[in-house]
């Protein structure tokens, strides 16, 4: 009997990235969740930067006709505590 692992889909573990332009006509690339973004003079760049962020998982990029802002003042969906990191600690780091 041969058991196989099945491992997770890559859409499981990689970030959902947003691109669209921004009010201003810039294009944006912005995690769903706020862990990263930029804005970009063309597409490319955006789908560039994407890519290399999400680990190059191009099926877990999407693409929008609607107005993307680039949120730079979101707070991502992180639990300091499921990483044993000290919140706390971060806030003294970042000052």
């Amino acid at each position: 009997m041969t058991v196989k692992t099945i491992e997770e889909p890559p859409s499981c573990t990689s970030n959902i990235v947003i691109i669209g332009r921004n009010s201003r006509g810039n294009w944006v690339a912005q995690e769903q969740n706020g862990l990263f973004g930029g804005l970009f003079v063309n597409r490319a760049q955006a789908m560039k930067y994407a890519l290399f962020e999400n680990g190059h998982h191009p099926e877990t990029i999407v693409l929008t006709n609607n107005i993307v802002e680039l949120d730079m003042h979101r707070k991502a969906s992180f639990l300091p505590e499921a990483t044993g990191i000290d919140e706390t600690s971060l806030r003294s780091r970042a000052a």
